[in-house]
């Protein structure tokens, strides 16, 4: 985000780092937001934090000269970052047992890693042939990323459930 600002001269070069630090302070009140939010109504939160912070990659990307929608770009990405360090992690917490989480923790952190930096090589990539195709890409993964968390929430869940009951998922 900061290579587009200043490649397309957006916003002036001492201006940049002020959408970043505005992004971590959107970032640390959705954490604090969304966790209370998770603890009430679970990974639908989840669901809440993904429907806003879609909007980011369109906002920044497609800013065309507006700090305005640049800044509000930034807050959603900031958002969507909040809920990965929150949510995200909590539901691991609730759905893995507790001697099975340093273990699982991290897996997902390696593949949070590994995703990231292939994500960022596509985006890269697309930045230099396609904005629309970067905004996209963007929106796409973050909703699959979802589904995917959806599905191993419910799988996990009826494994959990279904053990806690006597037999295992297969039986119920």
């Amino acid at each position: 985000m900061a290579y587009h600002f200043k490649d397309t001269h957006l916003i002036a070069d001492a201006t940049i780092p002020v959408l970043y630090a505005a992004a971590m302070f959107a970032d640390a009140v959705a954490a604090l937001a969304l966790g209370r939010l998770f603890d009430k109504i679970g990974i639908r939160a989840l669901m809440l934090a993904v429907v806003l912070s879609l909007f980011f990659a369109p906002l920044v990307f497609a800013a065309h000269g507006s700090l305005t929608t640049a800044l509000i770009g930034m807050i959603l990405w900031g958002i969507g970052m909040g809920a990965q360090e929150s949510i995200v992690k909590a539901e691991v917490a609730r759905l893995i047992p507790a001697e099975r989480r340093g273990t699982a923790y991290g897996l997902f952190n390696t593949a949070f890693g590994v995703f990231w930096f292939i994500g960022s090589v596509m985006m890269g990539y697309l930045y230099d042939f396609s904005l629309t195709g970067l905004i996209l890409f963007s929106v796409l993964s973050q909703l699959v990323s979802v589904l995917i968390l959806y599905i191993i929430h419910f799988n996990l869940k009826n494994d959990t459930d279904a053990q806690l009951n006597g037999g295992t998922a297969a039986e119920h």
